[in-house]
C-alpha cells in the first residue's frame, strides 16, 4: 500500500510496514543478507593461522579464521554434532583447531573433523563430510566477503559492478590501495533503526544542510541538497579556504599516492548493497559495514584507513575523525527519530520523495524486486 495520485515532483517511498515487520526483516535476511556478498573482517586483523572473528550474517553465525596455509576461510558457526555454536567469543584466537565447548568435537582451521569423544569407535565417520560446513568467502579492498548462497552471484556484477556504476570504472577505486592502508580509527554504533534507514539517509543530501554543518562547510556543494552519488564519477569538491577533510577543515594526513588529480580535493561516496558505504577523500577511507540485527535495530562498524606510517607514526588524526564521526551521529540520530513514525498510522502508506531523492525510488524497486514483491515505482 502507498501513496498515490501524486504531482510529478513527489514519488512514493515505501509503506511503513518495510521498516518494521518481523516477517518483511525474515524476507531480507534469507533473500538479501544471506543471499548477496556480506563484508565483514578487515582482513588484517586477521594476522595469524588460528585468528578468528564471528559475524552475524543474516540469521546465520559465521566463522571467519586464518588456516595454516595463509588463507581465509569460512563457515557456519555451528558443531555437526549437536548444533551447537562453536566460538562464543566475537574474536580471539586458537593454537591448532576449534573446538565444540559441549561435546568437545573438534575441527582443524581448514574445518575438517579431527578428533571427539570415542571417534575412533566409529570409522564410518567421514571427517570431511562432518566437517564444518564451508561458507564461499573472498578477500576484496583488504576486506573479508563472505556469501551464504549455495551459488554466489557473482562478484564481479554485484561487488566491483555497484563501484563501476557509481564511479565508472575499477580502477578509481583502485588507486586509493585501500587493501594497504591501516586501521587508524574503529568506532561501532548500535543505531536503533531499520538498515534501511540508514541507507536511504546515506544515499541522499537533502538532509545535509539541515544537520551537517561541519560537513557542509568542508564540501559546499551539499549544502545545496545534490548528493555526492548523484551522477556517475561525480566527486563532491572542497571548499576554496578548506585545506583537508576534517572537522575544522585545517589540514589533513599524508595524501595517499596513488590518487589522482582530478580525484584530489574531492570526496566521493559509493554503495555497495546491501550493507556497505565506501567515503574516499584523499588522504584516508572511510569504510562502513552495516548488520542489520533486528527491524528497529542495526549495528555499523566503522573504519577510517590511512596510510600505514601514519598509523604507526602515532599522528593525531582525530580532526579527520571527528568530521565523519560527527556526521554518523547526525545522521544515526536522525534516523532514529524516524524509526518510531515507521508503525504510526500517518506512515502505513509511506512517506515522499523529493527530485533530489528520486534515486532512492530505485532502491526501493530493487528490495521488492528481491523480495519478490511487485514495486511501487
Amino acid at each position: 500500500m502507498t501513496i498515490t495520485n501524486l504531482p510529478p515532483s513527489l514519488i512514493p517511498t515505501l509503506s511503513g510496514e518495510y521498516y518494521t515487520a518481523p516477517e518483511v526483516f525474515a524476507q531480507e535476511q534469507e533473500r538479501v543478507f544471506e543471499a548477496m556478498w556480506f563484508c565483514v573482517a578487515r582482513a588484517a586483523e586477521l594476522d595469524k593461522p588460528g585468528a578468528f572473528r564471528t559475524y552475524q550474517v543474516g540469521r546465520e553465525s559465521v566463522l571467519i579464521s586464518r588456516s595454516r596455509d595463509g588463507s581465509i576461510k569460512a563457515f557456519l558457526n555451528i558443531c555437526r554434532h549437536r548444533g551447537a555454536k562453536l566460538c562464543t567469543e566475537e574474536s580471539g584466537e586458537v593454537k591448532r583447531a576449534f573446538q565444540c565447548p559441549y561435546h568437545a568435537w573438534t575441527y582443524g582451521l581448514d574445518g575438517k573433523l579431527v578428533a571427539a569423544p570415542n571417534l575412533t569407535s566409529m570409522p564410518d565417520i567421514d571427517r570431511t563430510e562432518y566437517g564444518l560446513i564451508n561458507v564461499h568467502v573472498r578477500e576484496w579492498l583488504g576486506y573479508v566477503w563472505v556469501c551464504l548462497a549455495d551459488e554466489p552471484p557473482s562478484f564481479e556484477a554485484d561487488v566491483l559492478g555497484a563501484v563501476v556504476e557509481r564511479l565508472g570504472d575499477v580502477e578509481s577505486i583502485e588507486r586509493y590501495g585501500i587493501e594497504n592502508l591501516s586501521v587508524g580509527k574503529r568506532i561501532t554504533y548500535d543505531v536503533k533503526a531499520n538498515w534501511k534507514l540508514i541507507i536511504e539517509n546515506f544515499m541522499e543530501c537533502y538532509h545535509c544542510a539541515t544537520i551537517h554543518p561541519e560537513l557542509t562547510e568542508v564540501l559546499p556543494e551539499f549544502a545545496d541538497g545534490y548528493a555526492a552519488q548523484y551522477y556517475v564519477g561525480h566527486g563532491a569538491e572542497f571548499g576554496e579556504e578548506i585545506q583537508g577533510f576534517t572537522v575544522d577543515g585545517s589540514e589533513g594526513l599524508d595524501r595517499i599516492p596513488g590518487v589522482a588529480e582530478d580525484q584530489d580535493r574531492r570526496y566521493y561516496a559509493i554503495t555497495v548493497r546491501p550493507q556497505v558505504f565506501i567515503n574516499l577523500v584523499p588522504d584516508h577511507v572511510i569504510f562502513h559495514r552495516m548488520y542489520p540485527m533486528a527491524p528497529d535495530r542495526t549495528v555499523v562498524e566503522c573504519d577510517w584507513l590511512y596510510l600505514p606510517h601514519v598509523v604507526e607514526s602515532g599522528k593525531d588524526v582525530e580532526r579527520s575523525v571527528e568530521l565523519f564521526h560527527r556526521v554518523n551521529q547526525q545522521d544515526f540520530d536522525a534516523c532514529e527519530r524516524t524509526q518510531p513514525a515507521m508503525s504510526s498510522k500517518a506512515y502505513v502508506k509511506g512517506g515522499v520523495l523529493v527530485p533530489s531523492e528520486h534515486h532512492i525510488g530505485e532502491f526501493h524497486t530493487w528490495l521488492q524486486n528481491k523480495l519478490g514483491v511487485s514495486a511501487t515505482h
